[in-house]
């Protein structure tokens, strides 16, 4: 199960780290899409991007978390 964090004696959810992280993995993806090209074929581009970062936080927390 998820442990917390804690730092200064206060005590952080995992989902700190967890939420960074997948935004960086999404940041990175859309990156690479748009240089490719793709981004522009992409019907509903905030739909796509909201879910593309929900599924890597799935993976991440997934991946991470135990």
């Amino acid at each position: 199960m998820f442990q917390e964090l804690a730092l200064g004696g206060l005590l952080f959810s995992p989902l700190v780290l967890f939420a960074p992280l997948a935004f960086i993995l999404s940041w990175i993806t859309r990156f690479f899409l748009y240089k490719s090209g793709l981004y522009l074929k992409i019907w509903r581009v905030a739909w796509f991007e909201v879910g593309l970062y929900v599924c890597y936080l799935a993976l991440v927390v997934y991946l991470l978390g135990s």
